[in-house]
């Protein structure tokens, strides 16, 4: 979930993994200094498991570590989980072209040099700015209201959405059903188009019959389709009022 930042937009996420504890701390600042919302992390082990089910805008990943390096990382995060489409920069002192090569094909997308310098860091947000944003923007939650049917075995549960992302919503139904669900989702996205048809997973219950529910992976098409729909209503939102995020 992102924050909000000292500008009342919803601020990016980053994550530093870094087993050299000054390096990940110094980008992390710099990160925090520039109104991203940063962690670090000094265990390759442990950002593994977090990259897998939290969505970051940006991952910072030491090249050198104890199993999974910097390259293995990359290769699990291009992979699966919720981070495929993340701006990945490698930081290493490896200057060999053979390196380089190796970890762009894994999937890098930026090669931050050691020793680490502030400027040079600054730089690099500078540039890769908008990839960023537009990563923010593909997980930011917008408070929309659409109709909505959720389908368990035969029972069904219509309802109306609180707010809505590329990977999942809050609705608020006229009944619930158990967290754990498998359940099947028919969401109106704009008048006069056929409803977006997808399966789900019952993520939440809230009070007053409102359902959390985190949807399956969308065929390229219906993802561009939502993530179209979802960028009109961000790009309004932040041109006049901020955006709150939840679920």
């Amino acid at each position: 979930m992102s924050n909000i930042g000292r500008d009342g937009m919803i601020s990016s996420r980053a994550l530093v993994v870094d087993d050299h504890a000054p390096t990940c701390t110094l980008i992390r600042d710099v990160l925090s200094a520039a109104d991203i919302e940063a962690y670090g992390v000094t265990d390759s082990g442990s950002a593994a498991q977090r990259l897998l089910t939290e969505h970051y805008d940006a991952v910072f990943l030491d090249a050198r570590m104890p199993s999974p390096d910097g390259i293995e990382l990359t290769r699990q995060m291009r992979t699966a989980g919720v981070n495929r489409k993340t701006l990945i920069v490698m930081i290493t002192g490896d200057t060999q072209q053979n390196f380089l090569k190796q970890a762009f094909d894994a999937g890098v997308d930026f090669v931050l040099f050691k020793p680490v310098d502030r400027q040079a860091l600054l730089r690099l947000l500078r540039a890769t700015q908008g990839l960023i944003d537009r990563e923010r923007r593909r997980y930011t939650r917008v408070n929309v209201c659409r109709k909505v049917m959720i389908k368990f075995g035969e029972e069904h549960s219509r309802g109306t959405t609180e707010n809505l992302s590329v990977n999942g919503f809050l609705a608020k139904m006229d009944r619930q059903f158990p967290v754990g669900s498998r359940v099947r989702i028919s969401l109106d996205l704009n008048s006069g188009e056929l409803p977006l048809l997808t399966g789900a997973r019952v993520v939440r219950l809230v009070a007053g019959n409102t359902i959390g529910v985190e949807l399956d992976a969308l065929p390229a098409a219906d993802s561009e389709r939502l993530q179209e729909f979802l960028a009109a209503h961000i790009l309004q939102s932040e041109a006049h009022t901020p955006i709150h995020a939840s679920l």
